[in-house]
């Protein structure tokens, strides 16, 4: 019996990836043992045609990492796959390999808004009626104020049937404009589903000649809403324990990484973020409960106890949700290192305890001055230039908790925690 593996990847095209595939064809028998464990065969492609390889060695490995496949076994399996070189290090387009690894706790929803073309290079889906009118009618809307729905039901449904959990989908503002939510536990599983529901997207779109569009502003002309990828995340410490310290600290590392998240939010996205249409300027940072021209959005439901998840709505649709996935975890990492930082400085020092090491020999102020040049107690430089360090792997012992202080502030100072973030922090805004 033969099965389908349609191996999907990324491109190396800037500043967006595009989606590739190809299909193999094998015997049952050759890979009945991958329905079990899900390790499918790598594979190979010409990187050549795709700007990941010159034609003098143009050989890219294909890595399966997630799979989707539906209850029938005659059905195409999809396989999402990394891009590696050919000595098995990632590709550099392979920005899922800086991810690291997978963070169960770490969750996010994908809000993709779209724009349905009537074909390649044509107009908007409804756009050409005689009469058109402005935004209004279609967010949400039936009958003669929609186009398009038999498309996005077919597309909800494929990504149901393949395991990809789409929680809804509405007609957006614009006529010609649709949303679908995504939903996934992980930071990988979430960029693996989102861009494999695009695949679904792009593919059934060849069934209708339509063409779709992710462009964050595809409607230049007139009073009308660009596309966003309004990104919901939460952590356990969000979800379960929080306070309003907590998730102000967040705001903190957010505001002052703005630059960082704008960079890697997708390609003109600022000819959408312009403070209209329910979006902020793009070179302003803002918070607010309940409000969608804010940067980030704090739902009710979260103000009210300080526990729950965040909607940053500053990426444009088309941006890749790895990268997203990467700047969001390394704000939320930037801030709980302060956190721990604060929490340190706040400690009461007990100088009798250091007592302990030089036998009373030397004068608080003495002993104070050794600990600083004490090099068994000396904190490397790298532990405070990034987020990335576990805080539990620094030695907070209590006997050298006055030493771990100085240090630590001058590790602070002379870290590359940006300078806003590490003002607003230190001063417990």
């Amino acid at each position: 019996m033969k099965i389908k593996l349609e191996y999907v990847w990324l491109d190396g095209y800037t500043p967006e990836p595009n989606l590739r595939s190809k299909v193999k064809i094998v015997e049952y028998n050759e890979i009945k043992n991958a329905y079990l464990n899900g390790e499918f065969p790598e594979w190979n492609f010409d990187g050549s045609s795709t700007k990941q390889a010159e034609t003098g060695s143009s050989d890219c490995i294909l890595k399966p990492v997630r799979h989707y496949m539906t209850d029938g076994i005659l059905n195409t399996i999809y396989i999402l796959c990394e891009v590696m070189n050919a000595d098995g290090t990632p590709h550099k387009s392979n920005y899922r390999s800086q991810l690291g690894n997978e963070q169960e706790d770490l969750w996010f929803g994908f809000e993709q808004e779209y724009f349905i073309q009537k074909g390649i290079g044509e107009g908007v889906l409804g756009h050409d009626r005689k009469f058109l009118d402005p935004q209004g009618k279609y967010y949400c809307g039936v009958g003669q104020n929609v186009v398009g729905r038999d498309f996005v039901e077919q597309h909800t449904n494929m990504c149901l049937n393949y395991g990809i959990d789409i929680t809804g989908t509405n007609a957006e503002v614009a006529l010609g404009q649709w949303e679908y939510q995504v939903f996934s536990k992980g930071k990988l599983k979430a960029g693996d589903d989102l861009w494999m529901s695009r695949y679904f997207l792009h593919k059934l779109s060849e069934e209708y000649g339509y063409a779709i569009t992710i462009h964050p502003k595809p409607l230049q002309y007139g009073e009308w809403n660009g596309s966003g990828l309004h990104t919901n995340f939460s952590n356990d410490y969000m979800r379960n324990v929080g306070g309003e310290e907590y998730f102000k600290s967040l705001f903190a590392s957010f505001n002052a990484r703005h630059t960082e998240h704008i960079k890697h939010y997708g390609s003109h996205n600022e000819l959408r973020l312009t403070g209209n249409f329910e979006t902020q300027s793009i070179d302003k940072f803002s918070w607010g409960v309940s409000d969608r021209g804010a940067s980030i959005r704090v739902p009710q439901q979260t103000a009210k106890e300080w526990k729950g998840y965040l909607e940053d709505r500053r990426p444009g649709s088309n941006a890749d949700p790895y990268k997203i996935i990467y700047q969001i975890e390394k704000s939320i990492n930037n801030a709980e290192t302060i956190g721990d930082i604060k929490h340190m400085m706040n400690f009461k020092i007990d100088i009798d305890k250091l007592n302990g090491k030089y036998e009373g020999i030397l004068s608080n102020d003495e002993l104070l001055k050794e600990y600083k040049n004490d090099e068994d107690y000396e904190l490397d430089v790298k532990t405070m230039e990034g987020s990335n360090i576990p805080t539990e792997e620094i030695d907070f012992n209590p006997q050298v908790q006055s030493e771990l202080i100085s240090v630590l502030r001058n590790k602070l100072q002379n870290s590359k925690i940006p300078e806003a973030l590490k003002k607003a922090m230190m001063n417990g805004k």
